[in-house]
């Protein structure tokens, strides 16, 4: 499975999490990394094309970033905004990315637990992504359950150097499509009817 993530952050060189992310995953196998900022030359404009090549070159698309005033910095949706376009992503032969996985990969600054009913932000972190989920949909994506590393904020840098293996191991995980997981263990099932007496 070739992976290409999509790293939208205003400054990554004062960035800790998502620099310690774009870097590991810049030397993982089979990954393709695109810091949105420095190829965005500042204006915000991208080569279509050769963005529209690049989604179309890859299975799972990846796009990271720090959760920024309830959303994506702008470098994401000015790339949205180019790159999945009427007649690519959408609309009357838009289908380009139809059958590929999207997953969101996040760092907030305040702690888990904030984010939750009741709590400081209100609202999960599932429905805050919406957008992007629906964003997905229309393109005819799967879309993955997000990683998220939550209390980035105050983060010690043994909790971010122990997040990075975590967040590999979570990208490059063959069965995060939950159809995926399911057609295996249904296979198992059927290879070994035994085992569905045993957890009857």
């Amino acid at each position: 499975m070739k992976t290409l993530v999509l790293t939208a952050h205003p400054d990554l060189n004062k960035s800790r999490i998502n620099r310690a992310w774009f870097d590991a995953l810049s030397e993982a196998a089979d990954v393709t990394t695109r810091d949105l900022t420095a190829i965005g030359d500042g204006e915000l404009r991208f080569d279509i094309e050769a963005e529209q090549a690049l989604l179309l070159a890859h299975d799972r698309i990846v796009f990271q970033f720090p959760f920024y005033w309830y959303s994506a910095p702008p470098v994401m949706k000015a790339w949205m905004d180019q790159v999945l376009n009427y007649g690519f992503a959408y609309g009357p032969g838009g289908d380009k990315l139809k059958g590929r996985e999207f997953l969101i990969l996040v760092s907030t600054g305040g702690p888990e637990h904030s984010y939750h009913a009741g709590g400081y932000n209100n609202f999960t972190i599932a429905e805050f992504l919406k957008p992007f989920q629906q964003t997905a949909n229309l393109a005819g994506m799967t879309y993955l359950r997000p990683f998220v590393a939550h209390g980035m904020a105050v983060a010690t840098r043994e909790q971010i150097e122990e997040n990075v293996p975590l967040m590999l191991a979570y990208l490059s995980d063959p069965e995060l499509d939950p159809k995926v997981r399911q057609a295996r263990l249904l296979k198992q099932l059927e290879d070994d009817p035994s085992l569905a007496a045993a957890v009857s």
